[in-house]
């Protein structure tokens, strides 16, 4: 391998210095000596940057092995569970080794991995020795009467042992005798044990003994067992399978490692109690915005600015009401807003607040069951509020009475919010703030179009916007 190309590698997925980089070159250049020496292959791999898996950089075969390898592995991603040893010794920065390891080409081999150290003392790679398993051509007498095909390995003599299935699980498989002595284990299997036992052999001991959270699984006797445990901050899922033939009694153990996906399950609990506790302080702040408003209204204040004042109360109201909803469904992680529901709130609120004695409001929902995450149900919120304020302001002058109908209607692709009245009708568009808010939210927010309808009687406007990943729609 040429220098360029280990600089291309650790210049590409790694974040290794120029110096590291030149250490690592001055090693390679002896790799292939080693392997004449001592009959193995070896391999410099190298920790990825953003990725938990490593990356081979280096290599050296010897001459006289019998090939491992059909071509060259450099550049090849290598991931934990076909190689624990070499992420072991990143992680521990000292020897690891394991007696089976799946290479790039799915073959078995002994594994010798030790760290390589800058200045620094920072682990900056690791050097693999790796040597094919000696074959065994007789399987262990534990194996000559069981009744499955779930063994160690396929063998036939004079040929290389084929992994089965179960070396390439992440589950941990784990089989024991009749004395719960370890006669199988998968790589995952012999990985999980020796972590939590601290031991590097365990073929002599009872599984039970240094294990004591099996003693439950085991007590059970011949009845399939399923059993969820927590121990050192590890969670577990343990399946028993007892297994007998003539004399003999195994037991097969599929043990899932449930740490990393509680650790999540965790962290999302978590972070959805601070979204919901950010809500209720959203809440609470505009109620007491609202509060300081309604004391500032008690004041002696013109016409204009109480209308101004009520028109911003409308505004914080309608924003409230979307955290409300939202905090009213303690099971709503993902922060759905039942459209129909927010407008209904809404549009009660105000008219029941308004100074017209006598509105009736109607909704016309077509079955639909709209929903859609909070930022765009605070934009919905606040263009109902405005366009439901213009028709209780301007449509219903010199009347004590009136109606408003709030339409929803979709098709494939689009939402229609359609809001009319039987008022005296808009004679001419004219800009004011609230305007300047429905085209903005309409346009920018919700990226749809805003449209005045002519009609015979009173005003009909419409708001149409896409359907889109932060919307949902369920029909009857």
């Amino acid at each position: 391998m040429s220098l360029s190309n280990i600089q291309t590698l650790c210049q590409k997925y790694t974040s290794l210095s120029a110096i590291d980089v030149e250490k690592l070159i001055e090693i390679e250049a002896t790799l292939s000596y080693y392997a004449e020496l001592t009959d193995c292959y070896m391999f410099i791999d190298c920790m990825l940057e953003n990725l938990p898996h490593a990356i081979v950089v280096a290599e050296a075969f010897p001459k006289t092995e019998w090939g491992l390898y059909e071509k060259s592995v450099i550049g090849k991603f290598v991931f934990e569970s076909f190689e624990p040893a070499v992420f072991t010794a990143f992680k521990n920065k000292e020897k690891s080794s394991i007696t089976r390891a799946i290479t790039q080409e799915g073959i078995t081999v002994e594994q010798n991995v030790v760290p390589l150290f800058n200045d620094n003392q920072q682990v900056i790679a690791v050097l693999i020795q790796e040597k094919q398993v000696v074959i065994q051509t007789t399987p262990k007498s534990d194996f000559r009467q069981m009744p499955f095909a779930l063994i160690e390995h396929i063998v036939e003599q004079n040929s290389q042992p084929i992994p089965v299935v179960s070396d390439l699980l992440v589950e941990s498989i784990i089989l024991t005798n009749h004395e719960n002595k370890v006669i199988y284990s998968n790589p995952a299997g012999y990985r999980l044990i020796s972590e939590l036992s601290g031991l590097e052999r365990f073929d002599n001991v009872a599984l039970n003994k240094i294990l004591p959270f099996l003693q439950e699984v085991y007590d059970k006797g011949d009845d399939v067992f399923f059993l969820e445990i927590t121990i050192d901050r590890k969670s577990f899922i343990v399946k028993k399978i007892p297994i007998r033939h003539q004399n003999d009694k195994v037991t097969l153990l599929i043990i899932h490692d449930l740490t990393e996906l509680k650790l999540k399950e965790n962290e999302l609990m978590m972070k959805t109690f601070a979204i919901r506790e950010i809500h209720h302080r959203v809440k609470n702040n505009l109620q007491t915005v609202t509060s300081l408003l309604r004391l500032q209204m008690r004041n002696d204040l013109s016409a204009s600015s109480a209308s101004a004042f009520l028109e911003a109360l409308n505004r914080i109201y309608s924003i409230s009401s979307v955290y409300e909803l939202i905090l009213e469904n303690e099971d709503n992680a993902e922060e759905k807003v039942d459209v129909i529901a927010l407008s209904k709130k809404i549009g009660n609120k105000m008219v029941g607040t308004s100074n017209t004695p006598s509105i009736q409001l109607t909704f016309h929902d077509d079955n639909v069951q709209l929903f859609c995450h909070s930022k765009k149900a605070v934009s919905l919120a606040l263009i109902i509020c405005e366009l439901l304020q213009n028709a209780l302001k301007y449509a219903f002058i010199g009347r004590e009475e009136g109606k408003i109908d709030i339409q929803f209607q979709q098709d494939a692709s689009t939402i229609s919010l359609d809001i009319s009245d039987n008022g005296v009708g808009m004679q001419e568009v004219k800009a004011s703030f609230g305007m300047e808010i429905i085209i903005r939210l309409v346009e920018y927010d919700l990226a749809g179009a805003f449209s005045i309808i002519p009609s015979e009687q009173g005003t009909h406007t419409q708001i149409q916007f896409p359907v889109s990943e932060e919307v949902f729609i369920l029909n009857d």
